[in-house]
């Protein structure tokens, strides 16, 4: 009897991952990958983040070195997997930060409405006008120089360009909320526009939240990248990924795996987030738009 129950348990958990999008279950594979390596990295890589001298500077791709050595003489391969966690951490609290924010603004936004909604819905509107490197850059430039190369600027600013956006998907579905029975009996009794938001606007609000949160995580690394490479982002030897290609990029020709290896470490966290993305959207009833940041 135990037996059968084990069999039908197993045949419930088949029969679970068969109806799971394959995209999700690649992305998640993805993820998960990175996520190890990004929690064990700093433990066993063989070299320190910055440490000289691990090997003869320049040399090629090998089977000690797999990314090869920097012009500085530093393991190009512990560097990539001790940024590993760095840009997770930037990534997801920037785009975590940006979610609670834009999620309050657009809940609070959509419920009350009148001349409140318009104003805040013509600011956000001014700010989604901004292309996203644009404004990264402006809020940085901003800050001034005392605060560059700190990280909690750069989370702050990831949460500054998303939290915009996240607004009115979250206006949006609280507009859509607003006018079901449950909200007006809420009303009816009185309760604060807070308590609505809180016990109704947002349990039902989630799934609408949760894609979009996904759908920004997707494009957070490559803006932490970006700004990273431009010299805006962590200072060095901090291994973020994008300051490390921005270091060897004059090396391209000379020792590519050195810029190769924060590159594919970079795509394949991107790949693996728009994917999982994708997939989480598909089961939620959501549709996204992959490729193109909105």
């Amino acid at each position: 009897m135990a037996a059968a129950e084990g069999a039908g348990g197993r045949e419930s958990l088949w029969a679970l991952l068969g109806r799971t999008p394959l995209s999700l279950r690649i992305g998640a594979a993805i993820l998960i990958v990175h996520i190890v390596l990004a929690a064990t990295g700093p433990f066993w890589i063989p070299y320190g983040y910055s440490q000289m001298g691990a090997g003869m500077p320049l040399a090629p791709a090998s089977l000690a070195h797999p990314f090869g050595i920097d012009q500085l003489g530093r393991d190009v391969f512990s560097r990539v997997m001790y940024g590993g966690h760095i840009v997770l951490i930037l990534s997801l609290s920037g785009t975590a930060l940006g979610l609670v924010a834009g999620s309050l603004i657009g809940l609070w936004s959509g419920y009350v409405g009148g001349l409140l909604d318009s104003l805040v819905q013509r600011l956000l509107e001014v700010l989604i006008s901004v292309p996203f490197l644009v404004m990264a850059l402006l809020a940085m430039v901003a800050a001034g120089p005392e605060l560059s190369g700190n990280p909690f600027l750069v989370v702050l600013v990831v949460a500054l360009v998303y939290a915009p956006r996240i607004a009115r998907m979250a206006r949006s579905a609280a507009i859509e909320i607003a006018t079901r029975d449950f909200v007006t009996i809420a009303r009816l009794r009185g309760e604060s526009a807070w308590s609505v938001m809180r016990r109704e606007l947002l349990p039902n609000a989630t799934s609408v939240l949760l894609v979009e949160f996904a759908l920004r995580a997707g494009y957070a690394p490559v803006l932490v990248g970006s700004l990273g490479f431009l010299g805006f982002g962590l200072r060095p030897p901090t291994p973020e990924w994008g300051l490390m290609i921005a270091e060897n990029r004059s090396l391209l020709l000379i020792a590519p795996a050195t810029v190769l290896g924060p590159g594919l470490a970079l795509a394949s966290l991107v790949v693996g987030l728009n994917l999982f993305t994708e997939g989480l959207a598909r089961i939620l009833g959501r549709t996204v738009k992959l490729g193109v940041q909105q």
